[in-house]
């Protein structure tokens, strides 16, 4: 098509003739491992709960409801731009990488018209969310434990938005090594064992440790850690009797449906 051509086509075209969404929002749902200390005599590994940040809402539709954060895009931005904007405008919480994962486009979704929703999500350390607090169109945010916000009449479509983000999660947390950031450099099995089933709770694997570790013929996503003399370490932290210390290794596993 020369020049002359496009620009005929592009005269006979008109926006007009086309319905355009009434707005392009982002849903951002951002998880957090929260751990505390057990009130137990013996050693014992810390609580772990898997949370999700939600917001309450101040304005109509659904004021006073639990949402996820999130707003409309503005025509000067990408949406992954505006999910940035948003998160850190309603929670004050920024720098975060997040993940686009789905879009939700349910007819009557949204009482306020036609509303397209591109969501996204992030598992991060909870000390990135240490400083969170509400602003715009949010009068409060929280974190709760991911089974009791299910149970929440969230606004909107939030509650399938939240349950699709979790199926994400899980799965990010079986394909990579995004448990590392929820522990020290040097742990325990015990203590990996633990963060993974805190996000994916029927977690059950025999031969986890032959699976993760490197061997002579095998490489693996850990390895002992050991002293500058070349020694084993090991740590009673969280119990009673000194287990081995691992530590993550570079090594990025390629999956295949064939293994």
């Amino acid at each position: 098509m020369d020049a002359a051509t496009g620009d005929e086509n592009t005269s006979r075209y008109s926006a007009a003739r086309y319905r355009t969404p009434d707005g392009a929002p982002a849903d951002i749902v951002i998880f957090t491992i929260a751990s505390s200390t057990r009130n137990s005599a013996k050693k014992s590994l810390p609580l772990r709960e898997l949370q999700v940040m939600l917001v309450e809402r101040k304005k109509w539709p659904y004021e006073g409801s639990w949402a996820l954060p999130g707003g409309f895009c503005n025509e000067n931005e990408s949406i992954y731009e505006c999910a940035m904007r948003e998160l850190e405008e309603e929670t004050g919480v920024g720098g975060i990488h997040l993940e686009y994962f789905n879009v939700y486009s349910e007819p009557g979704r949204d009482p306020r018209g036609w509303m397209i929703s591109h969501a996204f999500f992030a598992l991060v350390n909870e000390t990135r969310l240490t400083n969170r607090r509400a602003a715009d169109d949010a009068s409060d945010v929280r974190l709760f434990p991911a089974a009791e916000a299910l149970e929440l009449p969230l606004a909107f479509d939030h509650r399938l938005i939240l349950e699709d983000a979790l199926e994400r999660v899980r799965e990010k947390m079986l394909t990579t090594t995004i448990a590392r950031q929820f522990l020290p450099e040097e742990f325990t099995i015990s203590e990996l064992y633990q963060v993974i089933e805190t996000v994916v709770p029927e977690f059950e694997e025999k031969n986890f440790i032959r699976k993760i570790t490197s061997t002579q013929s095998r490489k693996g996503i850990l390895e002992e850690a050991r002293d500058g003399s070349g020694e084993r370490k090991m740590s009673n932290r969280y119990s009673q009797r000194f287990a081995q210390l691992y530590r993550f290794t570079d090594f990025q596993p390629k999956l295949s449906i064939y293994s």
